[in-house]
């Protein structure tokens, strides 16, 4: 990915929420390389609202589709 992409990859994830700022950041810092298959994952999730995303990333809801389990797990693991 290109620094542009990177530098919106990193836009996106800012979220009206402190803790799902830090999570995102925490994971884009350990997962900097992600392949294009995970991003369109990552950029997926990003258009769950807050709440559902920060319900999924702590692991109190499930309700995603099947093909996001990969990204889930390394934001469950950031």
């Amino acid at each position: 990915m290109d620094s542009i992409g990177k530098n919106r990859l990193r836009w996106n994830c800012r979220r009206g929420l402190l803790e799902l700022d830090l999570v995102l950041e925490r994971f884009l810092a350990q997962n900097g390389d992600l392949d294009k298959g995970s991003i369109a994952c990552l950029n997926e999730m990003l258009e769950f609202p807050d709440n559902d995303l920060w319900d999924i990333v702590i692991g109190r809801s499930d309700r995603y589709e099947p093909h996001l389990d990969d990204i889930v797990a390394l934001l469950r693991a950031a």
